[in-house]
């Protein structure tokens, strides 16, 4: 096989390979040699539950020990999820998702994962999968289909195969697509989670959302949001609107609020 374009190499190394209280170091070393044989670079191990340096990880890693090594150790999936603009979930159980996923394979999805800017690929532990809590702060779920009479995949397994059609859509598609403006940058993470919870509190305080629904309301927000594929300018107009309509439930006798420059970009 030739080697990947200098795009598609770059594309892969803002490919960060996110495992939600991973508890197998067996399965980290096969991780770690399997990214660096599909040619991914970043991942980050939220709570572990083994040492990315243990024996059986390093015996498992080859010739891929950098990579344990290199691995970034953080307490929640929020914080591995900073500064992503794509966030992508693996569902791994089989029983229902809420109704407003659309479930894709990782081929059919991947190209939106790759389109632009840092992306995320989340796995979950091994005895359980993500739970949709954890899905939920993903902007797509995606799930590897497997035959119905044994659906269950190892860690590694998952994580290869996710690898390598990474690697195949880049191989098909080497260049770059064209450029948006400026004012098209995706929202990161960080970013539509403030949104989400500024607008949950709001919808709280108006009594359309109460404490018990609330989770599933905001489900259906999220996807919807979700989908839309926000941009950086589009968040800020959705939170001025939610300010201006905070100052109105507060008081009709005080000045309006100001734009906060954080969430403004020029030609908004």
């Amino acid at each position: 096989m030739p080697a990947l374009s200098n795009w598609a190499q770059e594309r892969l190394a803002q490919v960060r390979l996110v495992l939600v209280r991973p508890a197998g170091p067996r399965n980290l070393g096969a991780i770690a040699r399997v990214m660096k044989n599909m040619g991914l670079r970043q991942w980050v191990l939220v709570d572990p539950q083994c040492d990315p340096l243990d024996a059986e990880a390093v015996t498992m890693a080859v010739h891929a020990t950098d990579l344990l090594h290199q691995a970034r150790q953080v307490p929640t999936l929020a914080e591995a999820l900073q500064g992503c603009v794509q966030v992508f979930g693996t569902a791994g159980r089989r029983e229902p998702y809420p109704p407003e996923w659309q479930i894709q394979s990782p081929r059919q999805a991947f190209a939106e994962l790759l389109a632009a800017g840092p992306a995320a690929l989340v796995f979950g532990p091994e005895d359980c999968g993500l739970s949709n809590e954890e899905l939920a702060l993903c902007h797509r779920q995606i799930q590897i289909p497997t035959d119905p009479a044994y659906p269950s995949l190892n860690l590694a397994q998952a994580v290869g195969i996710c690898c390598y059609e990474l690697r195949t859509l880049l191989y098909q598609n080497p260049r770059p697509p064209v450029a948006g403006s400026g004012s098209s940058k995706p929202a990161p993470f960080e970013l539509l989670e403030g949104f989400f919870s500024h607008l949950e509190a709001l919808l709280l305080h108006i009594g359309y959302l109460h404490p018990h629904t609330a989770r599933r309301k905001m489900l259906k927000f999220r996807a919807l949001f979700h989908r839309a594929g926000l941009t950086v300018a589009e968040v800020a107009l959705l939170r001025g609107i939610l300010r201006q309509l905070q100052w109105s439930q507060q008081s009709s006798h005080r000045e309006p609020p100001k734009e906060d420059p954080h969430l403004t970009e020029s030609g908004s």
